[in-house]
């Protein structure tokens, strides 16, 4: 794996939800993540790490905090957070939450695509090492990033806005008859995401698919676990899909082999 400071490809997932206690309980039931606390002081910050005790994942308490419903968000490697905010602004996004430390982890910035949907950046801290890795994002370990799946209502000026400021590029782009078209991007050569018209959703955002062992047995986890399934599992290429929604109503998939 590149390391993920040198490229436009995410490095950190993170979900605000309304209920944390019963969150955390949840996806330690759901994902194969253990859930423990950050150490971070001053708030309730939780991480999911893989079975191995890397960190994939962010959980906090946002019900006081914002009028946003439950959700799931990645954020973007970059060099420098300050200098690509304003690039985000020059391009026509937005910066919701400015740049910021996190001690330890890295300065941080919550910003807007053009049409609204949501996404950070974070420039990790300096790590141990001669060839340091984020590996929140990675398609070959169940429990990590595998997917990210824009719905928006400019397909092509998202494309556009990802590839000037990020360096993602057009891949295949896959016909979906009367849905339109389901654009593959790219980061450093692979396809890490695609964007679609909205496809029925109310506004522009971005769906996070995390890799498991299996997708069956994940979604039938989620469904004791109070999940609703917004979409059965599906074939797609390179294995199976299902789309579900926690029991706070943040959305998310899963992705891996069917059983």
């Amino acid at each position: 794996m590149t390391d993920p400071r040198n490229s436009s490809q995410p490095c950190w997932y993170e979900l605000g939800t309304s209920n944390l206690d019963a969150a955390s309980e949840f996806y330690a039931r759901v994902m194969p993540w253990t859930i423990v606390p950050s150490g971070m002081e001053g708030m309730d910050y939780r991480l999911a790490n893989d079975h191995d005790g890397n960190g994939v994942a962010g959980l906090m308490d946002v019900g006081d905090q914002t009028s946003a419903p439950p959700n799931w968000t990645f954020y973007l490697a970059v060099d420098d957070a300050d200098a690509k905010a304003a690039e985000v602004t020059k391009a026509g996004g937005s910066v919701i939450a400015p740049p910021a430390d996190i001690p330890g982890t890295g300065r941080f910035a919550v910003c807007a695509d053009p049409q609204g949907a949501v996404f950070g950046i974070l420039a990790p801290a300096p790590m141990e090492g001669a060839n340091p890795t984020v590996g929140a994002y990675d398609q070959s370990v169940p429990g990590h990033g595998n997917w990210h799946e824009l719905m928006t209502s400019d397909p092509e000026a998202a494309a556009e806005f990802y590839g000037s400021v990020f360096g993602w590029t057009k891949s295949t782009p896959m016909d979906m008859g009367e849905s339109g078209t389901y654009q593959l991007m790219a980061a450093d050569g692979d396809d890490l995401a695609g964007i679609m018209g909205l496809m029925g959703a109310p506004q522009p955002s971005w769906g996070v698919i995390f890799g498991v062992e299996g997708v069956d047995p994940a979604v039938e986890a989620a469904k004791a676990a109070g999940a609703t399934v917004v979409r059965e599992p599906m074939e797609v290429p390179g294995g199976w899909a299902a789309y579900l929604t926690d029991p706070q109503g943040a959305f998310f998939a899963v992705a891996g082999p069917k059983g």
